[in-house]
This record gives structure tokens, C-alpha cells and sequence, in this order.
């Protein structure tokens, strides 16, 4: 059992709310249709005080593991991306919610998201027949009969943790919750929480490896993607990652026409106008998008102009058009076992003279990036980066 998950704090009484939210009105009875319908027990999310926040996920009421299914609450809805960040192959349930009335603010590089908004991330396994923990891309034996992209079984999935990012008047504040062995509540765990997994692939093999729950600190590590600022913001959730079709519980849609008709985003422009990511598994998509795609969500946050890796020079992030800052031919700001003694970040046609193919593929923590995030190497993702620097034409001699 994890440290912390039957503290005394699981029994103390819920700290005071700023606000609990009924979902009142038109745009709320929509959502609560096209979420599958309202559970008149159930009670309404209540967003906590940044120095009041509960020790139990449950005590939100955004999530929670009730009869046997972790389901979203009415209001709160799910998301996906386009090409997710890789967390050594751990299935995320995402979702959003916003206070009645308001509404996120459109912008291409990322919304202006209202005050109370709470994003959450579920991270979690299949489990197979023998409990065993699985890795596999298939999503579709995750879900609650009839509940396809919202209520993930118990039965079936092995809950690790749910991160929560609270907006609040002076920004986001990131919460990290762990769940227990019963699978029936999370705890908060702003130090962060470590443990140990064997991951069993389609063809019988497994890997162990330590899952690392990161600490609130390191949460800040990667969501300031504004190095200078240093402010928390959202990641995933931006119009390149979300422009994509979403299996809700009222059929497939659009998720920004979604968020548009629920009342959770305004000023969408029309669709054609709107960037978009491409899924870095889709082979009918150019090889380019998919590797510039998959560096935008995984090294984009660090690697860009404004970021914790400006100063190397190499920017990775969806808008980089100057293939040297790229890294075509870029040798490293500093030499050694993190670069791998290769002399150029990429290589045209050479992945293993790239220094991008080594930090990728490397579970070294003073040579692996991202640096945070992962235990193991994304095989799929580490392959299709390959591919993309095999094809490129020309030399760095």
C-alpha cells in the first residue's frame, strides 16, 4: 500500500468550499444530455480554496469511483488529443470543468481559461486477466458498458493517480491525488509518490519499472512553459491538441464545437481556421506532421523561445521553422554523456549519429528527455522519430 493513502486526514472534516456549483439553466441541462444523464444522488462539484484544498479526490466531486466505475460527474467533461505525452504507456482519462456562466476565451496558442476552471488527468493501466497490468494503444476495453470514453470500469483498469490544475485568481495551482490499493479514493500527495510496475505487452513480455507520481514542484517544472514568467498553465488542453473528433455519450463531435455548445468556450472561429496536431500514430499522415506533432506535446513545453531550454538553442515546439534551431545540423551547447559523444542534435538521414534519436531513446536520467514524465522509453515514438530523421535529405559534413 502507498504511504499516506490511510492518513488521518482521510477522516478529517472537508475544509470549506469558495463555491459549489449547480449546474443550473439551459447551457447545464445540455451538458448533463449529452453526458449521459444526471445521478440525483450525487452531489455537485465544489471548488476548494487554494489553502483549503481536501485530502481526498472524492471531496471534489469531479471524478470519483462509484459502483464499480471511475465516472466523470455531470458537467464534467471528457477530452482527448491529438498526439498525448508520453507517460510510460499509462492510459489518461482527461477532463474539464467551468463555473456555471463562464466560459474559456479562444486563442490559437492557448485559451484564457475562467477562474474555478478544473482540469483533470486519471492515469491508469488495462489490467488482464490476471490482474497484471498491460501495455497496449487500445483503449477500447477500459470503458463501463454503453459509457465508451467516459466511465472507465474498475474491473478492467488499474487506477495510478489523478492530477487536478485549479485555476485560481493568481493562476493554476497543480494538485497531485494517489489512489489506494482498494481503488475506492485518492489521496493528495503534494511530495509526490513512487512505485513499482510490471508492464506485460501484447506478446508476453514485461518490463519493471518505478511509476513516479511527480511532486507539486515538478508539476511546475513542466507546466511553466513561460520559463521567465514561471507561471503554471495547461499543456494538453490548446487548440492544435484539441481540434479532433471525441466519442461522447450523444455521439461523435467535433471537442471545440462541443466546448463551444455546452458553453465552455467562446469565440471559436470557423474550424478551417483552427490549427491542428496530427495523431503521431496515423500513418496516413505526412511523416513531418507526425514527428513535429509528437516534439510539440513531449519536448515543446521546454523546447521553445520562452522555455526551461531556451538557452540550448534547440526548439522543438509546433511553430519552429528554421531547421538548424530545429536541430538539423546543430551541434550541442554543451559536449558529453548527455549529448552521447554525437556532435550534431540531428543527423539528415543518420538516427544513430542524432543526439535527438539518444536523449530519446535514453533511460539514463542525466541523459533521457523528457526528464520528467517517464521510466522507460516510448519504443513507438523513439521509432517514428527514426524514420523522420532516416528521410531527411543531405549531411552535416
Amino acid at each position: 500500500m502507498r504511504k499516506g493513502l490511510l492518513s488521518n486526514g482521510l477522516g478529517r472534516a472537508v475544509p470549506p468550499p469558495i463555491f459549489a456549483a449547480a449546474f443550473l439553466g439551459a447551457t447545464a441541462l445540455l451538458a448533463a444530455a449529452l453526458l449521459g444523464g444526471c445521478d440525483a444522488a450525487r452531489q455537485q462539484v465544489i471548488v476548494y480554496g487554494r489553502d483549503a484544498v481536501p485530502e481526498r479526490l472524492s471531496d471534489w466531486h469531479i471524478v470519483e469511483a462509484i459502483d464499480g466505475a471511475l465516472s466523470p460527474n455531470d458537467g464534467v467533461t471528457p477530452y482527448d488529443l491529438n498526439t498525448a505525452l508520453f507517460t510510460d504507456y499509462a492510459h489518461k482519462l482527461r477532463t474539464v470543468w467551468m463555473p456555471a456562466g463562464s466560459s474559456a476565451k479562444y486563442g490559437d496558442e492557448r485559451f484564457d481559461y475562467p477562474v474555478g476552471t478544473v482540469l483533470s488527468k486519471t492515469f491508469y493501466y488495462p489490467k488482464g486477466p490476471d490482474g497484471a497490468v498491460l501495455r497496449t494503444d487500445d483503449y477500447s476495453g477500459d470503458y463501463v458498458a454503453g459509457k465508451a470514453g467516459e466511465a472507465l470500469d474498475l474491473d478492467k483498469v488499474r487506477l495510478v493517480e489523478t492530477r487536478l490544475l485549479v485555476k485560481r485568481a493568481d493562476g493554476w495551482q497543480a494538485l497531485p491525488y494517489v489512489w489506494n490499493a482498494e481503488q475506492t479514493e485518492a489521496t493528495l500527495e503534494i511530495a509526490g509518490d513512487a512505485s513499482r510496475v510490471q508492464l506485460v505487452s501484447a506478446d508476453g513480455g514485461s518490463a519493471a519499472f518505478t511509476y513516479v507520481v511527480p511532486d507539486a514542484n515538478q508539476c511546475s517544472g513542466c507546466h511553466a512553459d513561460n520559463h521567465t514568467a514561471k507561471a503554471i498553465a495547461p499543456l494538453g488542453p490548446r487548440a492544435r491538441h484539441l481540434n479532433k473528433d471525441y466519442a461522447y455519450a450523444g455521439g461523435v463531435r467535433n471537442q471545440l464545437l462541443h466546448w463551444q455548445q455546452v458553453g465552455y468556450l467562446s469565440d471559436l472561429p470557423e474550424l478551417a481556421r483552427v490549427p491542428r496536431n496530427a495523431d503521431y500514430a496515423d500513418a496516413s499522415r505526412p511523416l513531418e506532421a507526425r514527428a513535429r506533432a509528437y516534439l510539440d506535446i513531449n519536448c515543446g513545453h521546454c523546447h521553445n523561445p520562452s522555455g526551461a531550454a531556451d538557452t540550448s538553442g534547440l526548439m522543438l515546439h509546433h511553430s519552429e521553422r528554421d531547421r538548424r534551431r530545429l536541430g538539423l545540423c546543430k551541434p550541442p551547447v554543451a559536449a558529453g554523456t548527455g549529448s552521447g559523444n554525437r556532435l550534431f542534435a540531428i543527423v539528415p538521414g543518420a538516427p544513430d549519429e542524432s543526439i535527438l534519436s539518444f536523449r530519446v531513446e535514453s533511460t539514463d536520467p542525466g541523459a533521457m528527455m523528457p526528464e520528467l514524465g517517464r521510466s522507460l522509453a516510448h519504443e513507438e515514438g523513439a521509432a517514428l522519430l527514426r524514420e523522420w530523421i532516416a528521410a531527411m535529405p543531405g549531411s552535416c559534413s
